[in-house]
């Protein structure tokens, strides 16, 4: 292990309820995201009488159903608390697992799909921010990348552990995913239920301005979210900080998405990789992006963790690009390559956003409309990915898109250099990255002692270090 540098503080460990915290975030993480159904749910609606065109034009209203259900969730969010909005999200995500059990139609598999919209989306914002925010009220705010990171690999390594399991239970049972998966949302709720109310906030939540807020405005709740919407769009607005890092997020989400999701198969078809193989490839991905994602540690301290984002977006495009050289064995590896810098790069921009969020600003609001922002953006990709892939392009497909990645980000490091964004960061609170000498010590919460802070590994990749004033500043 390293040891500790002169004047460094020793590392402390996170106090009870911060432990408590992290674990329960760990099953809630694992259970609600674990969708036993998905290997097999276009083969499940063919079975169940539904078309092609029938079941693609419930996959388009599902997109389309979370992006409109993300600014009211967010909303609700910052004003009911995260806490109780992810015990609201398990609810709704175990009575849509139920849907194509009780009806497996056309209308049952709707219903399923928009219910699991609307979980999905009243969790988005609200599990990241109460994570942030329950540390943060703990003073262990320093432990927050490696409990996002962890979690994030716990979940993958189920899947990889459970969806092999998935064709020889329903041999057992038909509706075997789909009740597994009802019974894994209502073990998220459990973990829901049990997390702790958090110190100073209303509606015993975290990452809003809870029940309390809510009843110093009179109860006028439609007010209260009109407002708190106004309030994350002026944030936006007012921050060029928050503002850029949300964009540059947007190159990890939709490469990640548009590779994993879209071009999967036909990249492994294009280089004679038959679909008998398919799900042994997506193993290895998924174990290669858990690992990574437990361990953002890994990456050097040398860098920021604004740079590292850049690089492992850099790197993921290099990946996609290179693939139209090798043969099917490189472009395995370059597939497991491509998944495991998407594992480093989640928890660390994650961190970022989180970092850059005013204290008193609506979190679970602006991390919608982060996951607003991505979603438009992948959305209009795909449309693009089906033209290139009609034409019959996929290898200029795979190189433009490299070459947009590296202009979105050459743009950023100019914006980030010009001086502006630093100037923002300082008005806000927020520590600057592009000048002076970096300090890897967590920036401490208004009114405490930075003293206080550990400067372990996970805090110099958090986002939160803080530069040392030059002389005269």
């Amino acid at each position: 292990m390293r040891g500790l540098r002169p004047g460094e503080p020793a590392a402390t460990g996170p106090t009870d309820t911060a432990r408590r915290i992290i674990r329960l975030n760990y099953g809630f993480q694992l259970l609600f995201n674990l969708l036993w159904w998905m290997p097999v749910f276009y083969a499940y609606q063919k079975a169940a009488g539904l078309s092609d065109g029938q079941i693609f034009g419930i996959q388009s209203i599902y997109y389309v159903a979370f992006c409109l259900f993300e600014i009211p969730t967010g909303l609700i969010a910052d004003r009911i608390g995260a806490r109780n909005c992810l015990r609201a999200g398990a609810v709704v995500m175990t009575a849509a697992n139920l849907a194509p059990v009780v009806s497996a139609s056309y209308t049952g598999f709707l219903v399923h799909f928009l219910a699991i919209a609307a979980g999905r989306s009243l969790t988005s914002g609200a599990a990241s921010a109460y994570l942030y925010d329950g540390l943060r009220a703990e003073k262990c705010d320093e432990h927050y990348l490696k409990a996002e990171g962890t979690a994030r690999a716990l979940g993958l390594a189920a899947k990889v552990v459970c969806w092999p399991l998935v064709g020889p239970l329903m041999t057992v049972a038909h509706a075997a995913p789909y009740l597994l998966s009802a019974a894994s949302a209502a073990g998220s709720l459990a973990c829901a239920v049990a997390l702790p109310r958090l110190a100073g906030a209303g509606g015993g939540t975290g990452g809003g301005k809870g029940k309390a807020a809510g009843r110093a405005n009179g109860g006028r709740g439609g007010g209260a979210f009109l407002r708190d919407a106004g309030s994350a769009l002026r944030c936006v607005a007012s921050s060029p900080w928050l503002a850029l890092v949300m964009v540059q997020g947007v190159a990890i989400f939709t490469l990640s998405r548009i590779c994993q999701v879209n071009l999967f198969q036909p990249i492994l078809l294009d280089h004679g990789i038959g679909e008998a193989s398919h799900g042994g490839v997506m193993a290895a991905m998924t174990v290669a992006e858990a690992v990574a994602s437990a361990r953002p540690q890994w990456l050097s301290r040398r860098l920021p963790p604004v740079a590292w984002v850049s690089i492992l977006s850099l790197a993921l495009a290099g990946t996609l690009a290179a693939m139209t050289f090798g043969g099917p064995w490189a472009v395995v590896a370059l597939l497991c390559l491509f998944a495991a810098a998407t594992g480093f790069a989640y928890p660390v921009q994650r961190k970022l956003v989180n970092d850059a969020i005013p204290a008193n600003a609506p979190r679970a609001t602006l991390l919608s409309v982060e996951s607003i922002v991505d979603r438009a953006v992948c959305a209009l990709a795909a449309i693009a990915v089906g033209a290139y892939l009609s034409a019959g392009r996929l290898d200029a497909l795979l190189w433009h898109s490299a070459l947009a990645t590296a202009v979105l980000l050459g743009a950023f490091q100019l914006l980030l250099r010009s001086g502006v964004v630093g100037r923002d960061r300082a008005v806000a609170g927020i520590p600057a990255v592009d000048a002076g000498t970096w300090d890897p010590t967590p920036a401490p919460p208004p009114g405490e002692d930075a003293d206080g802070h550990d400067a372990g590994d996970a805090a110099r990749l958090a986002g939160g270090g803080r530069r040392r004033p030059r002389p005269g500043t």
